[in-house]
């Protein structure tokens, strides 16, 4: 059951796995309230005292109540926790104009950060429902904006959906985050659950704030497991492409470490290794909470992928196939990670499941 409305919507686990949160005194505009989920150990309940009796001369010591731990911010249970705005879209120069969409540049705020991108907006009557697109990793050195999904962003919009293609933090002329990196990136889903709420709530005409679909893609991929456990019900429906592991240190490890990166020593040193601090390596990985999901997902995964193992997608699946989820793979014999001659005929997937879910 999902519950909609303008301004939030309930990412936390409160009494039912998705509840808006009616918009209540005190919460910013466009924020998604969060409740932290129950810290596991012992229960803090007390029961009642014992009947006194003739022997009794006082009232026992009543136990404690323990004090909860705070989420550590730097993962899933902190995202969950943590309320999340996004707001203020604002569109920029014309980019581009074809007879079926005009591409702008787009900045948005999200969690007190300003947030670029590219937004294909269909020609004709609209409201359209919306897609926000999460590209795979880019150098941001290198990255220049709404890079990486280019013919996604093209055949979703001819097909009549807004596309937004957000740039991620540190990436083109989005505001800086020094910390992202240390902190395993977990700082672009808060940039794509701001893009949903700045889509939802920016009040234009050519918008159906109240339809909209995720897609990310290889990195993205990431991103995308982890908004589904981070802000359930947000979304309509989520697609990724050659996704990477849902466990972060295993794509550390197949990433990072074999390329000598010197961040994972920083990393290391911040969270401690997958031996020493296994709370925390458990805590970062959206399978640990994929009992929130409440969207279905497509995944696409090619047989040849040599970047991405198909090994990783088929875990995941049977992960939320476990906890009872609409997860459906689709496999591509001889498919490489970038999708070429299959391409098309995963595109014909991707738009069948959206108009399923998004129309």
């Amino acid at each position: 059951m999902r519950l909609r409305g303008r301004g939030c919507v309930a990412a936390g686990l409160v009494s039912v796995l998705v509840a808006l949160a009616g918009c209540a005194g005190g919460e910013r505009e466009g924020a998604v309230p969060t409740t932290a989920p129950p810290t596991t150990g012992r229960s803090s309940t007390t029961g009642s005292a014992p009947p006194r009796t003739e022997t009794s001369e006082a009232s026992p010591t009543p136990t404690p109540t323990p004090t909860p731990t705070p989420a550590n911010p730097v993962s899933i249970p902190g995202l969950i926790a943590r309320p999340h705005t996004g707001s203020d879209l604002r569109l920029g120069a014309v980019l581009a104009r074809t007879a079926a969409y005009t591409s702008r540049a787009v900045t948005y705020e999200a969690d007190g950060l300003t947030i670029s991108g590219i937004m294909n907006v269909p020609e004709g009557e609209g409201p359209f429902p919306a897609l926000v697109l999460a590209h795979g990793y880019i150098d941001p050195s290198v990255y220049t904006t709404g890079r990486g999904l280019a013919r996604e962003q093209d055949l979703l919009a001819r097909e009549g959906f807004v596309v937004l293609h957000t740039d991620y933090r540190n990436h083109a002329g989005s505001d800086d985050d020094p910390d992202n990196d240390v902190n395993l990136r977990l700082g672009y889903t808060e940039d794509v659950i701001g893009a949903a709420l700045a889509l939802r709530d920016s009040g234009r005409p050519e918008i159906d704030g109240d339809r909209i679909g995720l897609l990310g893609r290889s990195m993205g991929g990431g991103v995308v497991y982890n908004t589904l456990v981070v802000a359930p019900g947000l979304f309509d429906a989520a697609v990724v492409f050659a996704p990477v592991s849902s466990r972060p240190a295993e794509n550390i490890d197949h990433f990072q470490r074999s390329d000598g990166d010197p961040v994972v020593a920083e990393i290391e040193a911040a969270h401690g290794t997958p031996a020493s601090n296994p709370t925390f390596w458990r805590e970062v990985s959206p399978l640990t909470y994929v009992d929130r999901v409440t969207e279905p997902l497509l995944i696409h995964h090619g047989t040849a992928d040599a970047t991405c193992p198909l090994a990783w997608s088929e875990r995941t699946t049977a992960e939320f196939e476990a906890a009872g989820k609409d997860v459906r793979l689709i496999k591509y014999p001889g498919e490489g990670h970038t999708f070429a001659p299959q391409w098309p005929t995963s595109m014909r997937h991707t738009v069948a499941f959206f108009d399923a879910h998004l129309r």
